[in-house]
């Protein structure tokens, strides 16, 4: 069985550690973790490793956010992935900081990445983690908002989020989406 997991953010320095790349964090950490590193490969940063007896793929696009459904629908041909095994970890505004769902499907709730994904897959039934950053801007402010850090009370919180977001994905692969919204989502 393989999986496919995808980190949702932006390529280059000025955006690591933004609340937009919070996919990227995760996906950094967890291949930290799994000791496997990505390689710049097509359209994605790219690596595997082992999960009882499952492969599970790792992508951080490298098209930028608002493309994001070009390297995804690209890997899930390539490796050969059904939706259903398909899992993006992702920033929401709509919820407050700290605050993990995993949805087995859903609307695009006005994120560019998962409104491309959208676009180039043709439907929303796949899965995605939503890691919550909160809403704390003014009117018309969003884009500055995603596009900077966290800020200095949300760091210290960090670490222990990212870990949790790795205990749900590694949750998605071995039970699936349905057990994992039971036991995570609250």
């Amino acid at each position: 069985m393989k999986y496919l997991i995808a980190g949702l953010g932006n390529i280059g320095p000025e955006y690591a550690d933004t609340r937009h790349n919070i996919g990227f964090m995760i996906l950094d950490e967890l291949a930290r973790q799994q000791e496997c590193q990505f390689f710049n490969m097509r359209l994605a940063y790219y690596t595997d490793f082992k999960l009882k007896g499952k492969t599970v793929h790792l992508i951080k696009p490298t098209t930028y956010m608002n493309l994001s459904g070009n390297a995804l629908r690209y890997w899930m041909q390539e490796l050969k992935v059904p939706v259903e095994n398909v899992l993006v970890v992702v920033d929401e505004l709509a919820l407050p900081f700290g605050t993990l769902r995993l949805k087995p499907k859903g609307s695009a709730a006005g994120h560019n990445g998962l409104k491309h994904i959208e676009a180039t897959l043709g439907h929303s039934n796949y899965a995605r983690l939503r890691f919550g950053i909160g809403s704390n801007f003014p009117k018309g402010k969003q884009v500055n908002y995603v596009l900077n850090a966290f800020d200095k009370d949300e760091l210290p919180e960090l670490p222990a989020l990212i870990d949790r977001s790795i205990e749900m994905i590694k949750s998605f692969v071995t039970i699936g989406a349905e057990l994992t919204m039971t036991r995570y989502n609250k």
